[in-house]
C-alpha cells in the first residue's frame, strides 16, 4: 500500500506541481474545485491573470523535502486519500529546460471552440468572442518561457461570428414607451448600429456588431514579465479576474478583449515579523493601468475611440482566521491623456472628485469583498460589496449605487461503492454545488435624483465600463439580477454539470422610467411598465471526456427562455445554444 501511495504522490508531482492555468478554462475550475478540501492552495487572493494562477499541491500532500528527494517521501496520514480524480490525465506543466529551475517553458494545449444560437446571442466569459445568432468559432493556443526573473507569454485568440440578423431594441414595434428617454444610439449619432444609451448615462454596450460575419484577432493572455521573489511588473494584454465570483465579477473578468496594460505588484506572500517568525498571514498587491478602446458602433468622434483605465487591488488573509481572505478593489476610467496618470495616485486616496474632478472626465468604482473557504468541509462562502463613485450624503446614505454579490461553493462526495458494495470496481467520484447571486439594480434613492443606467456608467465617461463594446465585468445581470445555480461531477474521465441561470440584464431601464414619476396604482403608467421587464432562464448542461490522457473534448446544450423580448410585454423567445469542442494538451 505505501509503494503504491509512493508512486501515486510522484505521477501527481510530476502532473501538476506547476501548472499555470488560462482564466476559467476546464483546467482551472478544476484546480479551484480540489482547493475546497485543501488538495491544491490557490495561487492567488483577490486578483489573477493566467501568469498569476499558477497551482500547486499544498504541504500536507508533499513537502519541500520531497519534491527534492522522492526517495525519503514521508508519507503522512491525510495523503492516503487524495481527491484528484483527474490525476492520469495530461492539463500542461511548465517543464524545465536541462534540467534547469532557472529556466522553463510551457506549451498551452490548442483549443477549438464552437457554439451555435438559433435565434439570439448568448454566451459570456468567452474572451473577445461575441456569440451571436448562427455560428461562432474560437481559436487559441500559446507559449510561455521563463528565464530566471523573465517570463514570457505569447496566447492569442482568432475568433468569428455568423452574427445573423435578430430583432434589436430599435426594431421592437409599438415602442412609445420609451420615447421620452431615448437609449438608442442611432438616433442620437445617426449611426445604424444600437447602442443602449439613455438619460443618466451612456455605454457603449453593442447589441449586433454590424451586418454581416465578424472575425476578431486578440492578443489574449500575452506579455513580457519581470519577476524577483514575489515582486512582479508587466506589460502586456492579460484580463485580470478581480474579486471572489466565479460568474458575475464587479470589476475584471475575461467578458470582453484583451486590453493592453501595465502592472505593477506584490504577488501572493506570507507577512512575517522579522526576527520575530511571527506569521500574520498572506497580502497580496496588484497597481495598473492600461487602455480602453471604443466599438466601432458609437460614435463618430475619433478623438474619445481611446479611455485611460487605472486600477488598485489589495488583499489579506489572516493567519489567526483559516481560510478567510479580504479585500478592496478601485478603479478609475478617464479619458485618455498624460495628465490623467495623476489618477494613478488617486487610487490610494479616500476622498473623491464626486463624478468629475475640474477639467476632467472621470469615473470611479469600488468594490469589497470577503471569501472564507472550511476546507474540513469543503465550503466556500463569498460576497463583494461595490458602488460607483460616492454618495454626496455620505453619513444619511452610504448605499447610494451600491449593488452586491454573494455565493456559495460545497464539496460533495458520492461514495457510490459504499452504497453499491457488490460493484466490483472501484469508482473514484466526486461533485461540487455552486451557487452565485447578483444584484446590480440601481439603489432606491434614485427614485428620488435622476435616472441612471447602472454600475456600468456614467455621464462623465459615455462609453462605460466597456472595452470593444462588451462590458469588463459581469455578463449578464449587468444593470439586474442574476440567480445561478450548478451542480458538477468530476470523475476521472471528465466532467458533467447541470445549471440554471435566470437573469434580468436591464432592470433598470424599466426602473429609470419612474423617476419624477408616481406609478399609481391602475394608472396607465403602472400599466406600460410594470411587467414589461425582460427574463432569461436558461436550462443547461455541458460535459467534457477526456478521449485519451492528452484530448479532451466538451459539448453543452442550453435551453433558453426569453421573456418580454426586447422589454416588450408577452413577446416571447426561445433560443437553443449548442456548443462544441476539443482542447488537446501536449504534455
Amino acid at each position: 500500500m505505501k509503494r503504491f501511495i509512493f508512486a501515486l504522490l510522484i505521477i501527481i508531482s510530476a502532473s501538476f506541481l506547476f501548472s499555470q492555468e488560462a482564466l476559467k478554462s476546464i483546467e482551472e475550475n478544476y484546480y479551484d474545485f480540489l482547493s475546497l478540501k485543501g488538495t491544491v492552495k490557490r495561487p492567488t487572493l483577490g486578483y489573477r491573470t493566467l501568469s498569476d494562477s499558477e497551482w500547486i499541491y499544498t504541504e500536507q500532500f508533499i513537502s519541500d523535502e520531497d519534491e527534492e528527494d522522492f526517495e525519503e517521501i514521508s508519507i503522512p496520514e491525510k495523503s492516503k486519500k487524495i481527491i484528484a480524480p483527474w490525476k492520469n490525465n495530461l492539463l500542461g506543466v511548465k517543464k524545465s529546460i536541462n534540467g534547469s529551475k532557472r529556466l522553463a517553458f510551457k506549451l498551452y494545449g490548442l483549443e477549438w471552440y464552437n457554439s451555435i444560437n438559433s435565434e439570439t446571442p448568448f454566451g459570456q466569459n468567452d474572451g473577445a468572442l461575441w456569440q451571436g445568432k448562427g455560428y461562432n468559432l474560437k481559436l487559441t493556443t500559446g507559449i510561455r518561457f521563463q528565464a530566471s526573473i523573465l517570463e514570457l507569454t505569447l496566447k492569442p485568440e482568432f475568433s468569428f461570428s455568423q452574427n445573423k440578423e435578430f430583432d434589436t431594441i430599435g426594431d421592437v414595434d409599438n415602442y412609445s414607451w420609451c420615447n421620452k428617454r431615448s437609449f438608442i444610439n442611432k438616433e442620437i449619432y445617426g449611426t445604424d448600429y444600437d447602442i443602449l444609451n439613455y438619460a443618466g448615462g451612456n455605454i457603449d454596450l453593442v447589441q449586433r456588431f454590424g451586418d454581416g460575419h465578424v472575425k476578431t484577432f486578440d492578443w489574449g493572455d500575452s506579455e513580457i514579465r519581470l519577476t524577483f521573489k514575489n515582486f512582479t511588473l508587466g506589460f502586456g494584454t492579460q484580463k485580470p479576474w478581480i474579486g471572489p465570483a466565479m460568474l458575475n465579477p464587479m470589476l475584471g473578468s475575461n467578458n470582453s478583449g484583451s486590453y493592453p496594460k501595465f502592472d505593477i505588484g506584490l504577488r501572493r506572500t506570507q507577512l512575517r515579523i522579522p526576527g520575530l517568525k511571527w506569521y500574520l498571514g498572506d497580502i497580496e498587491g496588484r497597481l495598473w493601468t492600461g487602455t480602453l478602446y471604443e466599438s466601432d458602433y458609437f460614435d463618430d468622434d475619433s478623438d474619445n475611440d481611446k479611455r485611460m483605465i487605472h486600477g488598485l487591488s489589495v488583499s489579506y488573509a489572516p493567519s489567526f482566521i483559516p481560510g478567510l481572505s479580504i479585500g478592496a478593489n478601485r478603479i478609475y476610467m478617464t479619458s485618455w491623456k498624460t495628465s490623467n496618470f495623476k489618477f494613478l495616485g488617486k487610487l490610494f486616496l479616500i476622498n473623491n472628485d464626486n463624478g468629475t474632478d475640474s477639467g476632467n472626465d472621470e469615473d470611479q468604482k469600488v468594490s469589497l469583498y470577503a471569501d472564507w473557504i472550511f476546507q474540513k468541509i469543503g465550503f466556500e462562502i463569498y460576497g463583494e460589496y461595490g458602488f460607483d463613485d460616492f454618495s454626496q450624503n455620505k453619513k444619511t446614505e452610504p448605499f447610494h449605487t451600491g449593488i452586491y454579490t454573494v455565493g456559495v461553493k460545497q464539496y460533495i462526495p458520492l461514495p457510490i461503492n459504499k452504497l453499491f458494495p457488490k460493484l466490483k470496481k472501484e469508482l473514484d467520484l466526486h461533485s461540487q454545488l455552486i451557487i452565485e447571486i447578483n444584484n446590480f439594480e440601481m439603489s432606491q434613492d434614485y427614485q428620488l435624483q435622476f435616472p441612471y443606467l447602472g454600475y456600468y456608467s456614467h455621464g462623465a465617461v459615455s462609453q462605460g465600463y466597456t472595452n470593444r463594446g462588451q462590458i469588463l465585468g459581469a455578463g449578464s445581470g449587468y444593470f439586474g439580477n442574476s440567480q445561478f445555480i450548478e451542480y458538477k461531477v468530476y470523475y476521472p474521465k471528465g466532467s458533467t454539470s447541470f445549471h440554471f441561470h435566470r437573469y434580468c440584464p436591464n432592470n433598470n431601464i424599466i426602473l429609470s422610467q419612474a423617476v419624477y414619476t408616481a406609478a399609481e396604482k391602475g394608472s396607465k403608467f403602472q400599466a406600460a411598465y410594470y411587467q414589461n421587464y425582460e427574463s432569461y432562464y436558461d436550462f443547461g448542461i455541458s460535459t467534457n471526456i477526456f478521449v485519451t490522457k492528452a484530448l479532451n473534448i466538451n459539448a453543452g446544450f442550453d435551453w433558453v427562455e426569453i421573456y418580454n423580448w426586447r422589454y416588450y410585454q408577452g413577446r416571447e423567445k426561445r433560443n437553443l445554444q449548442l456548443s462544441f469542442g476539443a482542447k488537446y494538451n501536449f504534455f
